[in-house]
């Protein structure tokens, strides 16, 4: 068994209700499993990330506007990017020009499938 990625009372834990993380929609928890996934394949370094994690929230934090909305995982995602430029793992414009093309896709693209028949 593994140790856990973040104390529970870390001041950069992700949110959790009930002892369980807490996803409010599905790209936040596939950002999630990204990093835990770079983790165990040792291509991050836990704590360089929790270090990059709580400087991102720190920056939004003084940044923000007073509209804008609070996104744990947008800053978990900004925390991992940031991560990935330092290290050379993932070159900036390439992976903006990714997120442009998949910001122009319509909505609901990927749920265009036949349904799948069960089976009995």
């Amino acid at each position: 068994m593994s140790e856990p990625l973040f104390a529970v009372d870390d001041a950069a834990a992700p949110p959790r209700a009930n002892g369980e993380l807490v996803f409010a929609a599905p790209w936040e928890s596939r950002v999630f499993g990204v990093a835990a996934a770079l983790r165990e394949r040792g291509l991050i370094d836990w704590d360089e990330f929790r270090v990059c994690l709580i400087a991102e929230i720190s920056d939004w934090e003084k940044r923000c506007a007073p509209d804008e909305a609070w996104s744990y995982y947008a800053r978990w995602q900004a925390a991992l990017e940031r991560l990935l430029a330092q290290n050379g793992l993932c070159n900036p414009d390439d992976l903006a020009a990714r997120e442009r093309e998949l910001a122009a896709r319509p909505a609901g693209h990927d749920h265009q499938h036949p349904a799948r028949k069960s089976r009995a």
